[in-house]
């Protein structure tokens, strides 16, 4: 049986403070990402061998990953907008702590501190669509979903951009205040949420991953998003080296295809749309067999050399890892309103870490035989995807 949300805990979401919520998430979940690009230039400037230089990027998401478990649970314990705006203080401390780090050890802390916190964005998502009618739920979530996907695609050429110009310790002077801004926006136009308690700090996050066991459609749509996240870290692990050795870019070029793909975020009001016509079924396997096809179309456009097909496929890559992404969103956070934080952890906790084997897979098939084995590798993890729900979903994508 469906579970709707008490009519306490919604309120009217004005258009303005859903964009501030969106605006919010890609500011946010950047954080994640600056560094990656960055490796090179801050490794030696800091006393960094390359080899230790590595663990920049593994620690940041290690703290994300503890961020899903520790903090985003929290939602069903406390008020929202604090927790968000809690996040938002310590992601802009760790990003001062960055910027003025002068060796490994500071850096690396600081790091893996900013991880943590950045789980803030995972409290904001189901917070907007806690305040969301369920008549726009889906929208709601794709609106907010799309800000946190630009955060991601776009972070890597602004910290290429920023480091050439500013520098890179500036990159990270400039998030937190970008983060400070939006953090006393957030204090004036977020809505409060007081979830209805009643369980101690210990007891939910024991509750959290009882969340795959007693939903289906929780453990159904973290394996197809799990596989899509996969995929999704592959093509932008190994894009980048197609880019160099096949099409023979610098870092403007990469930079600028990284932009172009970002387009792809443009599908999440359309996935969010469908979803809240009941459209989640189709809108599902659109997403996952449209995968499946965009990297086999990949492997073709590098072969025939056209960099235009290849920057088309990788939009269209990222809508349908959007389409998936908002559908699924949609039908866990309508399953019970009082447990979204914790359904919501369990959800991405478990995409967060299988998806992030894509990356390792991205780098061993493009070594092994180029991008064509890359490509083939991602459009078998769609392909797999694809026949486990035209086999065994059973309805776990049917909204109730």
């Amino acid at each position: 049986m469906t579970a709707t949300p008490l009519p306490s805990d919604r309120t009217d979401l004005s258009r303005g403070a859903l964009l501030l919520m969106a605006v919010a998430c890609g500011v946010m979940v950047a954080n994640l990402y600056y560094a990656q690009t960055l490796i090179d230039v801050i490794g030696p400037e800091i006393g960094m061998s390359a080899g230790v230089a590595g663990l920049i990027t593994t620690l940041t998401q290690l703290g994300y990953g503890i961020g899903l478990f520790l903090v985003v649970p929290m939602a069903d314990l406390f008020e929202n907008r604090r927790i968000i705006l809690i996040s938002f203080s310590v992601t802009t401390l760790g990003c001062i702590a960055i910027a003025t780090s002068n060796g490994p050890t500071t850096f690396l802390v600081a790091s893996i501190l900013t991880g943590v916190a950045a789980t803030g964005a995972q409290v904001l998502i189901p917070l907007a669509s806690h305040l969301a009618a369920p008549e726009k739920q889906g929208r709601v979530v794709g609106t907010v979903m799309s800000g946190l996907l630009f955060g991601i695609m776009l972070s890597r050429p602004i910290a290429n951009f920023l480091a050439g110009s500013v520098g890179w310790r500036a990159t990270f002077i400039l998030s937190a205040v970008a983060m400070a801004i939006v953090a006393v926006a957030l204090l004036i136009a977020c809505p409060r949420r007081r979830p209805k308690g009643g369980m101690h700090y210990g007891e939910v996050l024991t509750s959290t991953f009882s969340q795959l066991v007693k939903h289906r459609v929780v453990r159904m749509r973290a394996f197809y998003q799990a596989s899509m996240f996969a995929a999704f870290n592959l093509f932008w692990t190994a894009a980048p080296l197609a880019l160099i050795h096949e099409f023979h870019l610098g870092h403007a070029g990469i930079g600028a295809f990284a932009l172009a793909g970002a387009g792809g975020a443009l599908v999440a009001p359309v996935a969010g749309w469908m979803a809240d016509r009941r459209l989640t079924r189709p809108a599902s396997l659109i997403g996952l067999a449209g995968l499946t096809v965009c990297f086999l179309l990949a492997d073709w456009t590098v072969a025939a050399g056209s960099l235009i097909g290849f920057t088309i496929m990788a939009v269209l890559i990222d809508g349908a890892v959007q389409m998936s992404q908002i559908t699924g969103q949609k039908l866990i956070f309508s399953l019970d309103p009082h447990a979204r934080g914790r359904i919501n952890a369990a959800y991405v906790t478990v995409m967060f870490l299988v998806g992030a084997m894509g990356s390792v897979i991205g780098s061993a098939t493009y070594e092994a035989g180029g991008w064509s084995a890359s490509a083939l590798a991602g459009a078998t993890i769609g392909g797999v995807a694809t026949l486990v729900f035209l086999l065994f979903d059973r309805g776990a994508s049917t909204p109730r």
